[in-house]
């Protein structure tokens, strides 16, 4: 497998921030504990940093690349019966088109992380677990608790899908460009279809994109149209309250109402 990592020069349009930092790696590495017949897939492989110390431990590996000269020097550094290599944009790739029970690593763009994680949000049935290096600031949001300042679209839409937990935050120093801000690894589980708390994910999907679409409105202006407060009052809550205090199993039950 050849080091290529001082061969290619990052590209700040498409958010190129490559992991060079050994211990990180390992605590990643350790964080995912890869078992060698693991179906799993990463996300912009980049430098191939995070896809050596993978394939010292996987039987195969599966990457989805952007960077067109990334893809031919994964391509060339790597055998070809050990890795796999889909060009491609991460926002539209068919994730299904790689079987089930797919384990998903990466770190990802930061300018494009929460379009792909509502993405791959689609083929949670698909997936057994993620493991993202993120901006400190979308992990916090993602998992953020109700009535704090974190707490909101992303955090609800996630949390009603997956069990969210911050494993560990990571400096910028360990990137080569540095980011200007801290970055932090995520586990992402998806929950058993029974523990899934709304019925229809579009009307779920649609009270909450209203509830949140203005932050310091209440729900009896930011759901009115869609349901009324009196609707609201029969199911136990406040029309008065926003949606920032609601809780995800709280959003579910007024999803109920459209149905």
């Amino acid at each position: 497998m050849t080091d290529f990592s001082q061969a290619h020069r990052p590209r700040k349009a498409l958010g190129q921030n490559f992991l060079h930092d050994p211990g990180v790696l390992a605590k990643i590495v350790a964080a995912i504990a890869p078992q060698p017949d693991d179906h799993m897939v990463e996300i912009g492989p980049g430098l191939g940093a995070l896809t050596r110390p993978l394939l010292e431990r996987l039987k195969h590996l599966d990457v989805v690349e952007f960077d067109r000269d990334l893809v031919a020097r994964l391509r060339t550094g790597f055998p070809p019966d050990r890795l796999t290599v889909h060009e491609g944009d991460a926002l539209k790739f068919d994730f299904a088109s790689l079987g089930d029970n797919l384990r998903v690593v990466g770190n990802l763009p930061y300018n494009i992380s929460s379009p792909l994680l509502f993405h791959l949000t689609e083929y949670a049935e698909r997936i057994r677990d993620m493991h993202f290096m993120l901006q400190k600031e979308v992990v916090d949001r993602m998992a953020a608790q109700p009535d704090t300042p974190d707490y909101g679209r992303l955090s609800v839409m996630l949390q009603a899908r997956f069990r969210v937990a911050k494993l560990f935050t990571v400096p910028p120093g360990a990137f080569r460009p540095p980011p200007k801000v801290d970055s932090a690894v995520v586990r992402l589980a998806p929950l058993p279809p029974e523990a899934i708390p709304y019925r229809d994910a579009k009307a779920f999907a649609e009270v909450v994109a209203r509830a949140f679409g203005q932050r310091r409105k209440t729900l009896r202006n930011t759901l009115k149209g869609l349901i009324g407060a009196e609707q609201l009052q029969a199911i136990g809550i406040d029309p008065g309250r926003r949606g920032e205090t609601l809780s995800v199993a709280e959003f579910a039950k007024i999803s109920q109402l459209l149905r």
